[in-house]
Parts: C-alpha cells; sequence; structure tokens
C-alpha cells in the first residue's frame, strides 16, 4: 500500500523547490533561502518520520 503522506511530502518538496528558484530568479534572495529551508525540513521530515 502506497504512504500518500510520503508521496505528499515529496510533492511539497518539489513545489517548494519550484517557489525558491523562481524567487531566486526574481531577486529575492531572502525568499529563496527560506523556501530551501523549508524544502530541507519536509525532506527531512520525510525521511525522519513519513518513510
Amino acid at each position: 500500500m502506497p504512504n500518500y503522506l510520503a508521496t505528499a511530502a515529496a510533492v511539497l518538496v518539489v513545489a517548494l523547490f519550484a517557489v525558491a528558484l523562481l524567487s531566486m530568479a526574481a531577486a529575492n534572495y531572502s525568499a529563496a533561502g527560506v523556501t530551501f529551508l523549508c524544502a530541507s525540513l519536509v525532506i527531512y521530515l520525510r525521511e525522519k518520520w513519513l518513510s
């Protein structure tokens, strides 16, 4: 049976990376940094508790 929460977290990480890259392209580096940090935390939480 697939783990839907882990899959949703992976989709969220992809979306966060896309937002961060768009923020970098728009020269909004503080937003990009926070978004990358959020993506890293979601990856950590996914690997620690959802796998």
